[in-house]
């Protein structure tokens, strides 16, 4: 059997990787990746996603600008995502959402650029990677009310979209998982104190979730303190089968045909058949 992994959040394109980004490539397939998403956070980094994706196989690009940056967006800055989100690279309206933890951008500013940009998913029909830290008891009307316009699904009968770095409870969780989205179980969940996303991974069902690293943000337990990349995203892939009693074969691939599924891309990659081997070891372990 062959094993696959695809980490459906990533920001290799950031300043943090300048030294040695093609080695976190080259290490990412050689973990098992065949795809990565990397997401934009403004219209800068947009661009670098695209750029990224435009020169590398795996890795699909996403537009968007994340709550942090709401501030920084004007007119012009938003016509300019309009225009990237319908560049053929891009495959996802992201990093888009609400963060009212840092509050790095005032919220009505953030609730307007949000809106703005589920409109725009739904003008271009893309997916969108929604953010919400601190700040689902005023996220969830908007995504619902998107969704009902929507009616659940894009127009090709896809998700619309994914919740990014989930931290909620299991209800939420199945509330968006209603709603028309995928939840995205992070590298956190190897943590001691993850119980409530850890009961998230454990009970919904399989086909609703995906898997991310977040890099260069939020390792694995193992490297705590250190850059994440997304060749770590194993351990989280590990845990996760653990937490569900299921094979890691049946966890990666899982996950990996959602992210497909949901980018809306043939699924034809295949990885190394010594690596799928060395999985299969770790997760009878």
């Amino acid at each position: 059997m062959t094993t696959r992994l695809f980490d459906s959040h990533s920001h290799i394109q950031m300043s943090q990787f300048d030294g040695d980004r093609e080695g976190v490539i080259r290490r990412a397939r050689d973990a098992g990746l065949v795809g990565q998403l990397v997401l934009g956070t403004d219209v800068t980094s947009s661009m670098s996603a695209i750029e990224l994706a435009a020169t590398e196989p795996d890795i699909y690009a996403a537009a968007g600008c994340h709550p942090h940056d709401a501030k920084d967006m004007d007119e012009a800055s938003l016509d300019k995502l309009a225009k990237l989100a319908e560049d053929p690279h891009v495959a996802i309206v992201g990093e888009i959402g609400l963060d009212f933890y840092r509050n790095l951008s005032p919220h009505d500013v953030q609730i307007e650029v949000l809106n703005r940009q589920l409109e725009l998913a739904g003008d271009v029909s893309k997916p969108v990677a929604l953010h919400g830290r601190e700040a689902h008891q005023a996220l969830l009307p908007f995504v619902e009310a998107w969704s009902r316009r929507m009616g659940g699904r894009l127009p090709d009968g896809r998700r619309l979209g994914v919740m990014h770095y989930f931290d909620g409870g299991l209800e939420l969780a199945r509330r968006y998982g209603n709603l028309g989205f995928f939840i995205s179980i992070h590298c956190s969940v190897t943590y001691p104190n993850a119980g409530t996303l850890a009961e998230v991974a454990a009970e919904l069902p399989l086909d609703v979730l995906l898997v991310e690293t977040d890099s260069p943000y939020g390792p694995p337990q193992s490297r705590r303190g250190q850059r994440n990349e997304p060749a770590y995203l194993e351990e989280a892939v590990l845990k996760i089968a653990q937490l569900r009693s299921e094979k890691i074969e049946r966890v990666a691939e899982t996950t990996t045909a959602n992210a497909f599924r949901l980018l809306g891309i043939t699924d034809t990659a295949q990885p190394p058949l010594e690596r799928a081997g060395a999985m299969e070891e770790r997760g009878a372990q």
